[in-house]
């Protein structure tokens, strides 16, 4: 692995969201993007050479529905940038590690994305992203 790629914050209104986080860090995000497959619309920020996405559920029936439900808004995952998520996913599978989807699916900005099932990782969703070339 090698570096945190982002941070993914589960939130109820993206667009209040927003306005928060750009009082906050002082800029406005970058970029926002739906994921239908996964029912979110996302918003991407700079922070130094990382990024804080911001997770809002497009349906109710979507994962960041769930977690907001079950959780309410919070840290919802921690993202990690590889070189190559096959090999990466081989690697933790022989390490023992509950991986939620052995093949890369497409996630947002541009990346292939797996997911660690955080029964493994100490109640933390892993995401582990490759840049789409």
């Amino acid at each position: 692995m090698n570096k945190i790629e982002h941070i993914g914050i589960a939130v109820k209104n993206l667009e209040v969201s927003n306005k928060l986080f750009a009082k906050l860090l002082g800029e406005s995000h970058y970029k926002t993007e739906s994921v239908e497959s996964e029912g979110v619309k996302t918003s991407f920020f700079k922070v130094g050479s990382q990024k804080i996405e911001l997770l809002e559920a497009s349906n109710p029936e979507s994962p960041i529905a769930k977690f907001i439900k079950k959780k309410g808004e919070g840290i919802h995952h921690i993202a990690f940038d590889v070189d190559d998520i096959e090999a990466e996913v081989k690697r933790l599978i022989q390490e023992g590690f509950i991986v939620l989807n052995e093949t890369p699916k497409k996630g947002a900005d541009n990346k292939r994305v797996v997911f660690l099932h955080p029964k493994n990782t100490n109640g933390v969703l892993i995401e582990l992203c490759q840049e789409i070339i």
